[in-house]
This record gives C-alpha cells, structure tokens and sequence, in this order.
C-alpha cells in the first residue's frame, strides 16, 4: 500500500502502539480503534470523506471520533449539528536517513524511555523538570511520531527541532526509513522546516461527551 493510504495506515498503528490501545481493525473505508477512556471511547478513521456522511448519522454514541483525510470546510459540512468539528491538522512524512548524533542544546540533557516498540525522547532541564518531550513507535518499518511537546517556558531554546532529529535517530535505528505523524498548524511550521512534506488535510470530529471534554490528537 503506498501513498496517503500507506501513510494512512502506518500513522494508525503506530499511533495505536503509542497510546496503547487495542490493534486497529481495518473497516471498508478506514479503520477502527477501541481507544476506551473518557472522552474518547472509539476513533474511525477514515480514507476520505466519501463516508463521513454515513458514519456520522450511524454514531450517536458520546466520546465517539472521526479522523478524515479531507479538508475541515467539507467535513464541517457534512456532520450533523452536534458533532465538533476540530481545527485543520496535517499528515506529513519525511524520508530518514543516519546522520551524526545530536547532542541537547545546554544547559538541558535528554534520555530515552522505552522498548524499542515504543521510545520516549525527555529533555530535562537543570532541575529535573521536564522541558520536552516526544514519542516515536515503530510500526511495520515506518516510524510514527507522536506527542512532541515543548514546555511554555522552555520554547524557542531549539528543544523541538532537538527532540526530532533525536526521534529520527531512535527510528533509523530501529531500521525505519520512513516517518509520519499528524500535526497540527502550529506544529506544521516546525517540521516544514525540518523538510518533512503535507501529504494530506487531516480533519477530526467528535461527539462530545461531557461538556468540557479533552481533545487527543
């Protein structure tokens, strides 16, 4: 499978790896995942918008999720009034290659965490306290990127751009020679800089359920 639909398909199973939820079953125009917390109990998602319509008037169930491959303005358009409609993310991918080890910007030092499935790269700084972080999991040879985040008080120190060319190294050497993630429109500028490319609109949808739910990327 090649394309957006490969991309598609690794970003699902990494991103399942990552959260740890059950193994994505593949449905005739996407796939589904039994994620099962609060807030956000079953994700689908899907290939295109060619079904948004349907799924959307067969799910009624609160904490239920729609991940399209389509622009927000004609997913927006096509749900029912009591779906939420979120802002417009993007899948990117990038081609990996080994390149020399990255040492943390100072006064910060970096660990990993994890199993060689799942690896967590965490940028301390020199309190201990965690000024970075972000996910790589590795699913059939592609490597997914997950939950990068910079502390407010720690961006613009170079601690991004450090964290991914550490995940890059985690995923070359697990023998990844590939990487996608979805990001969102902040994120976007960051790894476009990074040279990784938009291959895709991502848009999500939700039913709320409860008045004040949290979004999961």
């Amino acid at each position: 499978m090649t394309g957006v639909a490969g991309l598609i398909k690794a970003w699902v199973h990494g991103w399942a790896l990552s959260r740890g939820v059950g193994v994505p079953v593949a449905e005739p125009d996407g796939y589904r995942l039994d994620v099962g917390r609060p807030g956000h109990r079953v994700r689908y998602v899907l290939a295109d918008v060619g079904s948004v319509a349907r799924r959307a008037r067969a799910l009624t169930a609160p904490g239920t999720w729609l991940k399209v491959s389509g622009p927000r303005e004609e997913v927006a358009e096509t749900v029912p009034p009591n779906w939420t409609v979120g802002p417009p993310e993007y899948l990117m991918s990038t081609s990996l290659a080994m390149r020399p080890v990255m040492a943390a910007p100072e006064p910060y030092r970096a660990e990993l965490v994890g199993d060689g499935v799942v690896t967590d790269v965490v940028v301390r700084a020199p309190d201990g306290s965690r000024a970075a972080t972000g996910r790589v999991a590795i699913a059939g040879g592609t490597a997914v990127v997950d939950q990068v985040v910079t502390e407010p008080e720690h961006q613009r120190r170079g601690l991004g751009r450090f964290v991914m060319r550490r995940l890059d190294e985690v995923a070359v050497a697990a023998g990844a020679d590939k990487a996608v993630l979805v990001a969102t429109e902040e994120g976007r500028a960051l790894y476009l800089a990074l040279g990784w490319t938009v291959d895709a609109e991502i848009t999500a949808a939700h039913l709320p359920e409860v008045e004040k739910d949290i979004s999961v990327s």
